[in-house]
């Protein structure tokens, strides 16, 4: 029995992923700098002037980014940058805690003499970052190192969900990692992972990618009560009638 595939098939349209790829980690990098705040909304004329590409591979990008939950459909005002509640990033900063550690244990597993010498040259540029960098030098330089520590471990996937992560909470990221006492902390701490990594301690290891992720928490949630209380007190003073 003759068969034939001529109708099984509808011809292919190419998609320019290239720029659709570009385009998602300039926005990317917008929301990760601070250019994009939670909250705003983007306008494609805009964003396609701005960015000199056209619509149909901006809204590709766009709707990437949304399915990811990065950005967000509400109240008929378009899309906009996804605001994280403070249930939200106490579930994130969790997630992290569990993730990061299994990476770094499969670092260990699994990456070579290169791969390891790479993560040691961005240690340090990270604690560079931290010692006298700004925020963005910091969260990108994290990040790098983050993407080097997933690649050795063989777990990209892993990464995926990182950046998707840390991105959801960078605004509060860029305003506690350039507090004095959380700079130094994280030296202290990047070097504990380090030098677990170097001893091929997979116990240690995992400790101190948890106990940097703890710290990390804590100074994003002791920022926000000490912020809370300051509202508050200055509130209460503009309410006391002059004498």
């Amino acid at each position: 029995m003759d068969t034939s595939t001529s109708e099984t098939f509808s011809p292919l349209i190419q998609e320019s992923a290239p720029l659709r790829n570009k385009i998602i980690q300039s926005l990317r990098r917008a929301i990760e700098t601070g250019a994009l705040q939670p909250g705003t909304r983007l306008v494609e004329n805009d964003l396609c002037k701005q960015l000199k590409v056209s619509r149909t591979s901006l809204r590709e990008a766009l709707r990437q980014l949304q399915a990811e939950g990065i950005l967000t459909n509400t109240n008929n005002r378009g899309l906009t940058v996804a605001t994280v509640t403070l249930a939200d990033a106490e579930n994130i900063y969790r997630l992290r805690g569990v993730i990061e550690p299994l990476v770094v244990q499969q670092f260990i597993e699994n990456a070579n003499a290169v791969e390891t010498k790479a993560l040691t040259a961005q240690g340090e540029i990270v604690k560079s970052a931290y010692r006298d960098g700004s925020a963005e030098d910091i969260v990108v330089s994290k990040r790098d190192f983050y993407d080097l520590i997933c690649s050795g471990a063989r777990n990209a996937i892993a990464f995926e969900i990182l950046k998707k992560l840390t991105l959801l909470t960078s605004p509060l990221r860029r305003r506690s990692v350039v507090q004095p006492n959380r700079r130094l902390q994280s030296i202290d701490e990047i070097d504990a992972i380090m030098a677990a990594i170097a001893r091929g301690d997979s116990v240690a290891a995992c400790a101190a990618a948890e106990r940097h992720v703890s710290h990390s928490a804590r100074s994003v949630f002791q920022m926000l009560e000490k912020e809370g209380r300051t509202a508050k007190s200055t509130k209460a003073k503009a309410t006391i009638p002059a004498t």
